[in-house]
């Protein structure tokens, strides 16, 4: 009798629970009598788990596992996250991090620093590029199969505070200790900017982050001063970041007046982002490069350039990422990353691909396209007429629902790479080798070669150094084919020189040595080298 008495009360008690429900619910949806239902059994279900399940019920699992369930059904965007997930995820974007200002790479189990920021908490002690880093705060980290992940951890930490690394250095026996006081150390959205002639100019952006906009007009300008006509803005396999970012570096190539994009969801009323008078390059010639992995804010910048017929889109087929995220906190530090909206282009189209075939399909979207064809050939891509849209100037044909389709396709040359290329790369072995021969001779490149312009300019990778890339190979156990050997080696020196570049000097010369291979490049050199082609393709 007492248990059924027991049993009654926490059956009252869950009753009174939903009833209760929807007056703890928000006014506005106190009138939606399915939602509060829906909630209400929600509720319901973690009361009676945790009040009457055989075990023990950890409450804050079961709710996250349930959010998270809810949450995958929505659409490939949406996510919940935790407080760790989430600065991770926007870092990258912030500008900058606390930490000690290094490139480093893990080589043999050792961390070998790469380059040293300048004006950063690591230069300010001496610490040099191909310095081993072998212990941190004491803690041995060199030859413990450490991850690159838990090598961060332990170097990043708050500003002002402090971390003691010993190091390597060649020519030195003895282990240095460096005391390091950390400070807020700056990423670059910006990846290269250079002259390709007297007259084209090329800036490479990999993402859009706070800072990516003083990044470019600071590389704008210096361009300028270096005699720029025609720019070539590279796109490819920029994943995109913040919208406002996009909408402002847009805002740079198109007159005031002129719609950049708009957003619009069932809950989320029209909004549209307009160009201001303010933009530094609205009469140029404009090429703006795309790939398969340029996406969101890179679709937003290039639709609003192709929808103007402002400039040329060349390149393949856009990613197809045109749905816009809130952040909603939950208030334990968690966050639901919801999509509340979709982004159109100027002219109407939505860019968003279609994800109703679930997560799986979704994600091998790009591999279906290779399989197609897509990537070798344009006429692999039919897009139906439903989706048929107009350029606002000149009234091209231009197609949504799923990417940005390029003006000009360039398709993927799947020749240039050869099998002991791809083995080289995959294995780590042209890194590595390229790491220790910087390392072995830094001096003596630096001396023949202070710029990086001359090292690009007049330095050659020899056959002997390739030579000495397949002993290493070999000395690592990789098995390397007689036909392999004998294989066309022009794009393996031109990246073993690119590599060489990088440890050398910075990331822009990489750019700049490996310009020769990126085709989406040369056919925008081609197009705006020729007054025939320019005039072709509707540019001056």
């Amino acid at each position: 009798m007492k248990n059924q008495k027991t049993s009654m009360k926490k059956s009252i008690v869950i009753c009174l629970l939903c009833l209760l429900m929807p007056l703890m619910l928000p006014a506005q949806k106190q009138a939606d009598a399915a939602f509060a239902q829906h909630a209400r059994k929600m509720y319901s279900t973690l009361y009676v788990l945790s009040e009457m399940y055989v075990d023990t019920v950890n409450a804050k699992a079961l709710t996250d596992k349930a959010i998270d369930a809810m949450i995958k059904e929505l659409d490939p965007h949406s996510d919940y996250m935790t407080a760790e997930e989430l600065a991770e995820m926007n870092e990258p974007l912030q500008g900058g991090f606390d930490g000690i200002g290094i490139s480093f790479n893990m080589m043999n189990d050792t961390l070998f620093v790469v380059e040293v920021i300048v004006g950063g908490p690591s230069e300010k002690v001496g610490l040099q590029a191909g310095d081993r880093i072998m212990k941190v705060d004491g803690e041995n980290i060199a030859g413990v199969k450490m991850s690159s992940k838990e090598v961060m951890k332990r170097l990043k930490g708050p500003k002002g505070t402090e971390v003691t690394i010993s190091v390597k250095r060649r020519g030195q026996q003895d282990l240095i200790d460096f005391v390091i006081v950390r400070d807020k150390i700056p990423m670059y959205s910006l990846d290269a900017s250079f002259m390709l002639d007297k007259n084209i100019a090329y800036i490479k952006i990999s993402r859009f982050g706070a800072t990516t906009m003083d990044e470019y007009h600071q590389a704008f300008k210096e361009l300028q001063a270096q005699g720029m006509k025609h720019l070539i803005l590279d796109l490819q396999s920029n994943g995109g970041g913040y919208m406002s970012t996009a909408i402002d570096l847009a805002d740079e190539f198109l007159t005031a007046g002129k719609c950049i994009v708009y957003t619009e969801g069932l809950h989320s009323p029209r909004q549209q982002a307009n160009a201001s008078a303010k933009g530094a390059f609205e009469e140029g010639n404009l090429v703006v490069l795309i790939d398969e992995f340029s996406a969101s804010s890179s679709e937003i910048v290039s639709g609003a350039v192709q929808d103007w017929d402002r400039g040329l889109i060349v390149g393949r087929r856009s990613f197809g990422k045109g749905l816009v995220q809130r952040m909603l906190p939950l208030g334990d530090g968690t966050v639901i990353k919801l999509t509340v909206s979709r982004y159109h282009t100027p002219s109407g189209r939505c860019i968003q691909k279609p994800y109703d075939a679930g997560d799986e399909a979704y994600a091998k979207d790009l591999v279906d396209r290779y399989n197609r064809g897509e990537m070798i050939s344009a006429d692999s891509i039919h897009f139906p007429d439903s989706l048929k849209y107009h350029t606002l100037t000149k009234h091209r044909v231009v197609y949504g629902g799923g990417g940005i389709m390029p003006d000009v396709f360039v398709p993927m040359d799947t020749t240039r790479f050869t099998p002991l290329h791809r083995l080289l790369v995959n294995r780590g072995v042209l890194n590595r080798y390229c790491l220790n021969y910087v390392d072995d001779h830094r001096s003596e490149l630096k001396n023949a070669y202070p710029e990086a312009d001359i090292f690009i300019d007049k330095f050659e990778v020899s056959d002997e150094m390739i030579n000495e890339m397949l002993a290493l190979a070999e000395a690592e156990k990789i098995s390397i084919k007689d036909e392999d050997r004998a294989s066309d080696k022009t794009v393996l020196k031109l990246q073993t020189k690119a590599y060489m570049a990088r440890d050398l000097y910075k990331t822009a010369a990489y750019y700049q040595v490996m310009a020769p291979e990126n085709e989406a490049l040369q056919k925008a050199l081609e197009i705006l080298k020729s007054a025939k082609l320019r005039k072709e393709y509707g540019l001056k």
